[in-house]
């Protein structure tokens, strides 16, 4: 194992290897990343139908929430059908026949990875992810002496950075 002298060579030992065990948790991230850039789309999306039953009655905001439809609007609804723009829904018996577009299983498994929550199992995994690559920005000023060009150079090219992205966040 690498021998740890001093705050920089702890830093580039543990940023080494942290950076190999953290490649395919990245390469996840990065792709359901670049997949939920285009979720109001219908990139990779195929449709899928749906017959269920559902509790009888239901108002348009509780079928809303049952069908987990974003923007759902009930278009008109004659004698005991409820029809919206996925399908329709009988309210006396409960039955609904509506379809959805969706990605499919893997990556819709890899997209759900970013939007976990607390209660959700993933969150460890996300907050240890968030850690660790707040861990490569701190490290990644120990990888040069501070008065070297390329550590100047960094600096700069970092300071770019954060400011390119607090722009593009409030603007």
């Amino acid at each position: 194992m690498d021998k740890i002298k001093d705050t920089r060579s702890f830093m580039r030992i543990v940023h080494r290897y942290l950076g190999y065990f953290l490649a395919g948790i990245m390469v996840v991230y990065s792709v359901s990343g670049i997949l939920l850039v285009y979720r109001d789309t219908d990139f990779l999306k195929k449709e899928n139908k749906y017959e269920k039953k559902f509790e009888a009655n239901l108002d348009e905001k509780k079928l809303g929430k049952e069908i987990k439809v974003k923007g759902f609007e009930v278009d008109k609804t004659e004698g005991d059908v409820m029809f919206f723009k996925q399908g329709t829904y009988n309210i006396k018996t409960g039955e609904a026949k509506y379809s959805k577009k969706e990605l499919p299983f893997v990556w819709d498994k890899m997209t759900k990875l970013h939007k976990s929550q607390s209660k959700e199992s993933l969150s460890f995994l996300n907050v240890f992810f968030g850690i660790s690559l707040f861990f490569f920005v701190l490290s990644s000023f120990w990888m040069f002496p501070p008065k070297s060009k390329v550590f100047k150079r960094g600096m700069i090219f970092a300071a770019i950075g954060f400011v390119l992205a607090l722009l593009l966040t409030f603007l």
